[in-house]
């Protein structure tokens, strides 16, 4: 199940920033899951019923919401509760759910974009930059990035690190990760489902295709830098 950020005119707040290496990113889990109020209940249950009636089949399940989270020079640990998945679609306030971007590059510097169905719970028919989604149960937000690639794009990264841990203004934790492919792997990438199109976008942002409109290379320009 799949999640990004809507773009947004407010700028996301920076919680920690990286870079971090695959085995710096640790979670734990508590045993308790989050309780939403009645008002939260009832939003995300009209959320969900929005998209079954275009037609999605996203379906309800149980996610990560961020509790809380330390870094050090160890790295990055994060401690997770589980929370209904729906929850992160509530427009003012996701709950503090998390969502991992993976952000995936070619051997040779390039950046893989797939613009998303039209059934999509998110960005549903634009573009967007590698593949993200939902923080399974019982899983640490490294393996969210290259467990959604596989599952999105049919390949496997040949080295991967976080970037950073960002909250959206509507509440929802975005887990932000890079990816790099083997040389020739480019080659092998398979769209799912979720993706009508994509493309190897040039290394040089200045390049994009005017498809990316101004937040994915704003994001891009950031990772690079």
């Amino acid at each position: 199940m799949s999640a990004r950020a809507e773009p947004s005119s407010q700028a996301p707040e920076i919680l920690a920033r990286g870079p971090w290496a695959f085995e710096q990113i640790r979670a734990h889990w508590r045993e308790d899951c989050f309780q939403p109020s009645p008002e939260q209940t009832e939003a995300a249950d009209a959320a969900i019923k929005g998209l079954q009636d275009r037609g999605s089949p996203s379906h309800d399940g149980v996610a990560a919401r961020l509790v809380d989270f330390h870094q050090d020079e160890d790295g990055i640990a994060i401690e997770l509760q589980p929370l209904r998945w729906a929850l992160r679609l509530v427009a003012e306030d996701a709950s503090h759910s998390v969502a991992a971007l993976c952000v995936t590059r070619s051997a040779d510097g390039r950046w893989l974009a797939g613009r998303r169905a039209s059934w999509v719970a998110s960005w549903a028919g634009r573009w967007a930059l590698g593949a993200g989604g939902a923080v399974d149960l019982g899983e640490s937000p490294a393996e969210t990035l290259v467990r959604e690639l596989r599952e999105e794009w049919a390949v496997s990264p040949e080295s991967v690190r976080g970037e950073a841990l960002l909250c959206l203004p509507h509440k929802l934790i975005m887990f932000v990760g890079q990816a790099w492919l083997a040389e020739g792997a480019e080659e092998t990438v398979v769209p799912d489902h979720e993706h009508d199109a994509f493309a190897w976008w040039p290394r040089d942002i200045a390049e994009w295709p005017p498809e990316a409109g101004d937040a994915l290379p704003r994001m891009a320009s950031w990772l690079s830098g």
